[in-house]
């Protein structure tokens, strides 16, 4: 079995756990930033409604910044207030709005909870973090816990990327921030911390702390609410921490929360040794031929021919000019030549490799995959029939272009 955490790790004293409780949320309820999900959840007397406004919240604020998302929430509310309006959605509508801010399924797992909760569940939310969690699509165990605290009063935890490095400083825990075990520990520490009466406050208040104060870099120590709780503070402040009394010291080896004996504490990183991640991986180089039909509309304007990506996968569902992954090591002759014939599908006609007009490369960084779009251009003229037993495929104008689900990757090639 691995080996215990010694108690400087751990909240273990209560009368620390109520101090720390209290000064958190005073802080929180003086200096809280104004969001339109927090109205929201103030304002709106029905519980599931509220937990309705939050879960998209929550979804939307997955790897995405809160500067970004205040557009996109606001616009999502506007078109479809409840859940209700959510399930009677389609997935392209539900695409349109999402378009720009990325990872994109989770637009689409959200649309087909709101139908499961519809059609399966009577229209009523799960109301506990641990059915929430089973019972939706796309919900994992911190969303669960956001939704329980904050809609319905469930005192459970919350651990996300800002209350991890809360309380690695808090405890100066130091072994891998990503690892399951210490994830686990976190965890628990999160659901001894959590206030009993105002479970949701906390859980925002600790979050906001993390966004706000206790940044990944040069945090605001000063300014911190729970300072005094804050081990990696005194650490700072005062040197390596006297032992716990009839606890092995850290540091020696054989602690799990410690940081590796290879990376020891850092005096000039002070607080911002905590927390620790693995070696990130690098995302891998793959590169994608693409094509911008062109012909002139009946109007006289460019029309511009996109195509939709498959149902699943990377940007599934989106629309894109023709495209086509590029194997590693190809010549610009030959990837001319497979472009072209990749293109005869979709014009009926024979294409000219000759005659696709170089432009440029575009380069757009996915969470893993560092992508190059190869990108040329082919001016059609004369109509060009589609053939309906290709993937779905239209004709727009680009201000039609721009109001469809389309990625910002291929915004960049246009």
């Amino acid at each position: 079995a691995p080996a215990p955490p010694p108690a400087q790790h751990l909240f273990s004293d209560p009368a620390e756990i109520e101090a720390l409780r209290g000064n958190l949320l005073a802080w929180y309820d003086k200096c809280k930033r104004d969001l339109p999900w927090r109205r929201l959840a103030a304002t709106e007397p029905d519980a599931d409604r509220r937990a309705y406004a939050v879960w998209v919240s929550e979804i939307m604020l997955q790897q995405t910044q809160v500067a970004t998302v205040i557009d996109y929430y606001n616009r999502w509310m506007q078109k479809w207030p409840t859940l209700q309006a959510l399930a009677q959605a389609s997935l392209e509508e539900v695409n349109e709005l999402w378009a720009g801010l990325g990872y994109y399924s989770r637009g689409k797992r959200l649309q087909e909870a709101a139908r499961k909760v519809v059609s399966e569940l009577a229209g009523q939310m799960p109301r506990t973090a641990e059915d929430l969690q089973k019972l939706l699509p796309g919900v994992g165990r911190y969303t669960a816990g956001a939704i329980a605290s904050i809609s319905y009063g469930q005192a459970t935890g919350v651990v996300d990327g800002n209350v991890i490095r809360v309380l690695c400083r808090l405890r100066c825990i130091g072994a891998d921030s990503s690892s399951p075990a210490v994830i686990e520990r976190l965890w628990d520490m999160a659901n001894a911390l959590v206030d009993r009466s105002r479970p949701g406050d906390f859980n925002q208040a600790l979050m906001e702390l993390g966004a706000t104060v206790c940044v990944p870099k040069a945090p605001l120590c000063g300014e911190c609410p729970v300072k005094q709780h804050c081990r990696a503070r005194r650490r700072k402040l005062f040197g390596k921490p006297a032992p716990v009394p009839d606890v092995e010291d850290c540091g020696v080896g054989s602690c799990p929360l410690c940081p590796p004996a290879a990376e020891p504490w850092d005096s000039s990183l002070g607080v911002t040794n905590f927390p620790r991640k693995a070696a990130k991986k690098q995302p891998r180089a793959a590169r994608t031929a693409t094509c911008v039909l062109e012909r002139r509309g009946c109007h006289g304007a460019p029309e511009y021919l996109i195509v939709q990506r498959p149902s699943s996968g990377l940007l599934a569902g989106l629309w894109e000019f023709p495209s086509l992954p590029l194997a590693q090591g190809l010549q610009e002759e030959k990837q001319r030549e497979v472009l072209a014939d990749h293109l005869r599908a979709w014009t009926g006609r024979p294409v000219v490799a000759g005659g696709l007009r170089f432009i440029g490369e575009v380069v757009h960084i996915f969470s893993h995959i560092h992508q190059t779009y190869v990108v040329y251009s082919l001016p059609l003229d004369g109509d060009v029939t589609l053939d309906p037993a290709l993937s779905p495929s239209r004709w727009v104008t680009e201000k039609e272009f721009h109001a469809s689900a389309v990625s910002t990757a291929m915004k960049k090639v246009l």
